[in-house]
């Protein structure tokens, strides 16, 4: 009755399986972040600055989903979770007060930011969601002006 072998069909739904792992990190959402690096060469992102991080969060009485050092070889941050965008705006103000001692020359840069809710697993499978670029999370505006007056004096001469 069957028209393939069995290993075809085996092969075929492998191939399914390996497609639905790989693209199921798409489909969890994105948790508010906050971002801290540093701008000064002097500086270094360690242990003690993300204990830091989550000592000025509790002093401040924000809760957050986790705090955690995050690096790779040519940078390093620490990165704090948070349930909610006001909270995550609430503990921006919070991180920028309690860790640089002057607002003017700040010691730690604080950025807002978006952290992948994929899996550990997943991640150790390197089943990663598909980043995507400005166009198709919302698009870039660009508001483009003509100086008229320099056209037409360039397009008389």
């Amino acid at each position: 009755m069957n028209r393939y072998p069995v290993w075809k069909y085996i092969l075929i739904v492998i191939a399914l399986l390996l497609g639905a792992l790989y693209t199921a990190p798409n489909y969890f959402v994105e948790s508010p972040a906050l971002q801290v690096t540093t701008g000064s060469s002097i500086l270094k992102i360690t242990n003690a600055t993300s204990e830091q991080v989550e000592a000025a969060l509790k002093a401040a009485g924000i809760a957050h989903d986790g705090v955690a050092l995050d690096g790779n070889e040519n940078s390093t941050s620490v990165r704090a979770r948070f349930a909610t965008t006001d909270a995550q705006f609430k503990a921006k103000l919070a991180l920028e007060r309690a860790l640089n001692r002057n607002p003017a020359e700040p010691d730690y840069i604080v950025t807002v930011n978006l952290v992948k809710n994929t899996p550990h697993w997943m991640q150790v499978l390197r089943a990663l969601p598909m980043n995507l670029g400005l166009d198709l999370r919302g698009g870039v505006h660009f508001l483009m002006q003509v100086d008229v007056a320099a056209t037409t004096e360039t397009k008389i001469k």
